[in-house]
């Protein structure tokens, strides 16, 4: 049996290798079609000009669906771990609520374009991220708490190192961020596609579009340490049948069970 099909492992692996191919493929179209230049551009302006924004906008709503269902699985998990630990419960609780958030950012930035609805974008971005980091750190946490008994300190120090490489990343980027849109390099750069080494301002800029990439491969290379806490898992659903047809309700000697199976 291969790794990705031991439990739900296959779960944030694919929550990994879509998002990332997501990123790569818009990117790839637009620098074929000469929309971007090809070092190091925001994410967001690959995924600005059609044909690229449709692919981007389609790949990122179903991330932020694998995104949902993958944190859902390790809320469940952590609960049936800790069943007798109203912090980690609460905790748990309060980490889900953060990456629901985090996915429904997801949502608006593949359907709200930097260049068409900018605030908009922002706000899914600080949703995504900003919200998300929170996530990973509420995780770490727990990764902490549930020390040594179900994790074991490698993998608590692993996302402790994810986190600040998040962490760092952000950081990174804000501040170039406030120091290339001040307005002393010019204004509307949000529009601006293709830029000049010459230029002013693109020392901000290449330090900008580079933590944004490193901020969101630290984002996603977080969820590839549940793969292991997810081969622990198994999904079955139970199917049960109480009459032999749906065009009325049933008798009471239909009721008895009729059918019951595991998927």
């Amino acid at each position: 049996m291969w790794w990705f099909q031991q439990g739900l492992s296959f779960l944030p692996a694919a929550l990994v290798v879509w998002s990332a191919a997501s990123f790569v493929f818009s990117y790839v179209t637009a620098i074929v079609l000469h929309h971007v230049d090809p070092l190091v551009p925001y994410i967001s302006d690959t995924g600005t000009i059609p044909p690229e924004r449709c692919l981007f906008g389609i790949m990122l709503n179903i991330s932020a669906f694998l995104g949902v269902a993958t944190m859902y699985v390790r809320y469940k998990q952590v609960c049936a771990l800790n069943p007798d630990k109203p912090t980690i419960i609460k905790l748990n609780k309060v980490a889900l609520t953060l990456g629901l958030m985090s996915c429904f950012g997801l949502c608006i930035i593949a359907n709200f374009q930097k260049s068409i609805l900018y605030y908009i974008h922002v706000l899914g971005a600080c949703l995504t991220f900003g919200v998300g980091a929170i996530y990973l750190l509420a995780q770490t946490v727990l990764s902490y708490l549930m020390q040594p008994e179900v994790h074991s300190k490698d993998i608590f120090w692993v996302r402790l190192t994810m986190f600040l490489w998040c962490c760092s990343s952000i950081v990174s980027m804000f501040v170039s961020s406030v120091v290339l849109y001040s307005g002393r390099y010019g204004t509307n750069l949000v529009q601006k596609l293709h830029w000049d080494p010459q230029e002013k301002g693109y020392t901000a800029h290449i330090i900008s579009t580079v933590s944004e990439w490193s901020l969101a491969f630290s984002f996603l290379s977080f969820f590839l340490t549940y793969i292991r806490d997810f081969q622990q898992i198994s999904l079955r659903a139970a199917v049960s049948l109480h009459g032999q047809t749906l065009h009325r309700a049933p008798g009471s000697e239909e009721r008895a069970l009729l059918t019951a199976g595991s998927i």
